[in-house]
């Protein structure tokens, strides 16, 4: 494994070995069983309370450990805390609260170190355990090969181009009319970096394409218009946007900007990550051409690499998360090495540069 978000190859034949820390016997079985299917995957140790996942941890040094949030003794954000102070390792938060604050406990948990949230799988789900089983161990196969460090430090990258932010808008013609913005991997995490540093007064929309599973956008959506000065709300097909507002697309569809109205579109064929930021960005540059930003944070793939391509052709400023400050480096590295970003920035940066656009717009 290889230091700063990057994915590591694993040996041939090597299982991933897996920790399944749940309080639930039926979902610990559940999960168990779901991945011990896979002959790529070990289940060598399972807990039934935080205590009992940091020890196993410490003990097992899995590759992954899957992590239910409501535990006694000890719960899984504690739990997740120390597990990435003293032994870092790769964290899948399994969770049964979608919305409230369980939801909100399950992104804290993200917050401090956890990779991606999931849905426990649930007796009621056995019709379509099958596609859930597939997700699940997809998910850990992609989770596990990520090195995880305990503090990430920031280091301000070189610019494309020798011009600073301001310089680059003023060269540019017309006003922003919208920011658009893509993630996956680690995403929510850095989305909160985001929003969380915009003006409250910010005087265009925001929308987001964040891949995530099924039913976790209302949750994420009020998670991060928490911890925001802006207004963060789940999009909904036909939304007039509003200046000062995110909206979150939803899982199943895609989202495009058709002017300042979102339309909802349903997905390609084979189309992997849903929604696409793909699909957003090239919207969001045929609609606003030149007068946007376009910003694609860390996640696994490439998606968004060629939408944002088509926003910087268009004249739109893109920004791309670091490798440093991003859990997987590969839609921002892959919008790169097309020629798509005009700044590469620390996901702490990137607020400030977009505001430094936009006053010099």
């Amino acid at each position: 494994m290889i230091v700063g978000g990057h994915v590591a190859e694993r040996s041939e034949g090597e299982p991933i070995r897996v920790v399944v820390a749940d309080d639930s016997p039926v979902a610990r079985e559940m999960l168990t069983q779901i991945l011990a299917s896979d002959p790529g995957i070990e289940v060598v140790g399972t807990a039934v309370n935080g205590e009992e996942a940091v020890d196993a941890v410490s003990r097992l040094r899995p590759d992954l450990v899957t992590m239910d949030i409501h535990m006694p003794k000890m719960d899984g954000l504690e739990a997740t805390e120390r597990i990435m102070a003293y032994t870092p390792t790769p964290i899948l938060v399994v969770s049964s609260s979608v919305y409230g604050e369980g939801m909100g406990r399950a992104f804290d948990a993200l917050a401090i170190g956890a990779l991606e949230v999931i849905k426990k799988p649930e007796p009621k789900d056995w019709a379509a355990l099958d596609s859930i089983a597939r997700e699940i161990i997809r998910t850990v196969k992609i989770l596990s090969r990520v090195k995880v460090i305990t503090h990430i430090r920031g280091k301000r990258s070189a610019l494309y181009g020798d011009q600073p932010p301001a310089r680059l808008a003023q060269e540019r013609s017309s006003r922003v009319g919208i920011i658009a913005i893509g993630s996956s991997t680690g995403g929510p995490t850095a989305l909160l970096n985001v929003l969380a540093r915009l003006p409250q007064d910010l005087h265009v929309p925001v929308v987001v394409a964040q891949h995530i599973a099924e039913g976790f956008v209302p949750g994420l959506a009020s998670w991060l218009d928490s911890g925001s000065k802006i207004s963060v709300v789940p999009a909904a097909d036909g939304d007039v946007m509003r200046p000062g507002v995110a909206y979150m697309a939803t899982t199943g569809s895609n989202m495009e900007a058709d002017g300042m109205t979102l339309r909802f579109t349903k997905p390609k064929a084979g189309q992997l990550y849903i929604p696409s930021a793909d699909t957003l960005f090239e919207s969001v540059a045929t609609s606003f051409h030149g007068r946007a930003i376009g910003v694609l944070l860390t996640g696994m793939g490439a998606d968004g690499a060629a939408g944002l391509k088509t926003m910087h052709d268009r004249g739109a400023r893109t920004i791309c998360q670091d490798e440093l400050s991003s859990t997987v480096w590969g839609m921002p590295k892959a919008a790169i090495d097309l020629g798509a970003a005009d700044m590469v920035l620390p996901v702490h940066e990137i607020a400030g540069a977009i505001e430094e656009i936009m006053a010099g717009a």
